[in-house]
């Protein structure tokens, strides 16, 4: 067996571990169970995945996300490692070809949403599988106290029944100490030991600044700040617009969203992690499985919805120890539009039933019928249709998709199948009349044969980027073939998908999770009023704001974030009104009205200091009701 420090240098090329991992890699060898809560940046992946390695067998991973699923995957198999996720839209015949191949085919990872745990199927071959760990990602999602509840996590106690003897290891960058609880209670953990690091950031300067216009205080912001930086946005539209105010103003940026293609995201992480651009202009899904330990400053242009997703967010800078920065900008409008955003568009029970009812004869889903079945979903049609405002319907989507009703895959796909419906010499006549359609039908012709005999998908991506055309470039094309009568056509651009998990059965499917709807609400509500506590109290040391709420009581201030160098500054401010009253009285009593004639600051700051002056003895009072040095 490979030791933990080789397994490491190996395929991490780390030549020691980061605090708590060695010893959380120990506990999982002797297989015992644990809870470990480390902070962003921590790395967490590696306390699950070098016990795992070292030892015979493979290792279940649960994860409710499939971006970070995916991720994950990609980046083990880069290292040689054998590992896949099943995640929604796999047919029955191939899950089960891959879950054989989970038992006879060496794989080391398997990774599952809490949703697929739930599978007869799944369930029946993982008793066939050699699990040598079951790592519980995000486990704050098992608590209905968490950030990002998911009742399907509660089933996950369901593989202790199927793999008594084999350790798990439970996972979360942020947990308060009743979630830390539900988390111990939910999974059933045996005598765990448990693994927690301070929240405290010593490097990281929280600040919370004050901007009526945003957009310039953030140029004025580049102008000091260097470094490599992410600005944290709310919307797609807002990734491309801010990201090119930046540009404009020599402030090099790309923008990254959901709806970009997979090639193109790669380009613009590529450029952004080799620091061919200083700032990434994204939306809060970015950052998830990105170790780039060089981030100098994390911006949020907009609030955050939660001291969770903000302390995980401003978290992914500073990795490397260095000093960094954590900046949320604010101004007067946003206490209102984060509840707007946030709060008055949170659906109630009857809505999202109405949600519920409309999807279902949207894709037109008999009752009793549509389980596991997938859908290709354009969201903007079907509030057209049904009149449903767009905010309030894709948080009611959401609650669906995080009370495992449905399945909401957020992603953007061009699905394009085509066929050639003329002769080869009707084809050759046109590319000659029409050359700048050349490379794109040869290319065609190139990888898909049979494209004349029948109607074929076409990877558009992957056609760009073997020729070097922009994906733009192709569309135009197709439409331009089909237009003329040289193909036929099928394209949808979507950028989600939805999976039905259960059967149609309208009031009931969503009468069972009546209680958490509403429970949800009361702890959105809760969250979104910490955010707004948190920027708006300008008295206590913003670092020691975020450990209170983790329930971290024995902290001191940080010295450096907005709060503190504030009362620094007004400390040193004191000082220099106290030494020019000085020199004034060194010259004879005065009045307190005298004083503040004399000196050019606010009235009430003097009277302030000369009563502490006071209190220090340095002053006395005098029976004329003036001021005097107290040594004369």
């Amino acid at each position: 067996m490979d030791t933990p420090s080789h397994i490491l240098r190996k395929y991490w090329s780390f030549d020691s571990f980061r605090p708590l991992q060695e010893e959380i890699v120990t506990c999982a060898l002797n297989e015992r169970d644990c809870l470990v809560l480390l902070p962003t940046g921590g790395g967490k992946s590696i306390c699950f995945q070098v016990p795992a390695l070292a030892k015979e067998g493979l290792c279940i991973v649960i994860s409710p996300l499939v971006a970070l699923m995916k991720d994950q995957v990609s980046n083990l198999k880069a290292k040689g490692i054998k590992a896949m996720a099943l995640t929604s839209g796999i047919s029955y015949s191939e899950l089960d070809t891959l879950l054989d191949n989970c038992i006879y085919g060496q794989y080391k990872f398997l990774y599952l949403s809490p949703e697929r745990l739930q599978q007869e199927l799944v369930q029946e071959r993982i008793k066939q599988m050699n699990v040598n760990l079951i790592a519980v990602d995000e486990a704050h999602c098992i608590s209905q106290w968490g950030n990002d509840f998911r009742p399907a996590y509660k089933n996950i106690k369901a593989l202790r029944e199927l793999l008594p003897q084999t350790p798990v290891m439970a996972l979360t960058a942020t947990a308060t100490q009743k979630v830390m609880q539900d988390i111990l209670l939910e999974l059933d953990l045996f005598s765990p030991e448990i693994f927690k690091q301070s929240y405290k950031r010593e490097n990281l300067s929280y600040q919370v600044l004050y901007a009526e216009d945003k957009h310039r205080h953030l140029i004025n912001l580049f102008k000091d700040l260097q470094g490599s930086a992410i600005v944290y946005v709310r919307s797609r539209a807002a990734t491309i617009e801010i990201s090119s105010f930046l540009n404009k103003n020599g402030v090099s940026s790309q923008a990254f969203h959901g709806g970009l293609a997979s090639y193109e995201k790669e380009v613009r992480l590529q450029q952004w992690l080799q620091n061919d651009v200083q700032v990434m202009v994204a939306t809060n899904a970015f950052g998830m499985g990105i170790d780039k330990p060089d981030v100098r400053s994390v911006i949020h242009f907009m609030l955050p919805d939660s001291i969770e997703s903000y302390y995980q967010e401003a978290g992914r800078a500073g990795r490397d120890g260095l000093p960094a920065s954590a900046i949320v900008l604010k101004n007067n409008a946003d206490i209102l539009l984060l509840k707007k955003q946030f709060i008055h568009t949170l659906p109630n029970v009857e809505f999202i039933k109405t949600v519920y009812k409309k999807l279902c004869n949207y894709f037109q889903i008999p009752f009793g019928e549509g389980e596991n079945t997938s859908h290709e979903f354009d969201f903007v049609d079907f509030c057209n249709v049904y009149g449903f405002s767009g905010n309030q319907t894709f948080n009611a989507l959401q609650v669906l998709d995080r009370m495992s009703v449905i399945a909401l895959s957020a992603h953007f796909q061009k699905k394009t199948a085509l066929q050639f419906i003329v002769s080869n010499e009707q084809l050759f006549s046109y590319m000659e009349k029409n050359k700048h359609t050349v490379t794109v039908i040869q290319s065609i012709l190139r990888s898909y044969g049979g494209i004349f005999e029948q109607q074929l998908p076409v990877n558009t991506e992957l056609l760009s980027k073997k020729t070097g055309i922009p994906e733009a470039v192709f569309i135009k094309t197709y439409k331009q073939l089909e237009q003329e009568g040289i193909i036929e056509l099928h394209m949808v651009n979507t950028d989600t998908e939805i999976t039905f998990i259960e059967p149609r059965e309208d009031d009931r499917n969503i009468n069972r999770i009546a209680r958490l709807i509403t429970h949800q609400i009361d702890l959105k509500t809760n969250q979104v009023q910490a955010v707004i506590d948190y920027v708006e109290n300008e008295t206590e040391c913003r670092s020691v704001q975020l450990l209170h709420y983790f329930d971290e009581t024995l902290v001191t201030p940080c010295g450096n974030c907005s709060v503190c160098l504030r009362n620094k500054k007004l400390v040193v401010k004191g000082n220099d009104i106290r030494n020019k009253i000085i020199v004034l009285l060194e010259a004879g009593d005065a009045s307190s009205h005298h004083i503040a004639n004399q000196l050019p600051f606010d009235e009430e700051v003097i009277k302030q200091t000369l009563k502490q002056m006071l209190e220090y003895g340095i002053i006395v009072i005098t029976k004329q009701n003036t001021y005097q040095l107290a040594h004369i």
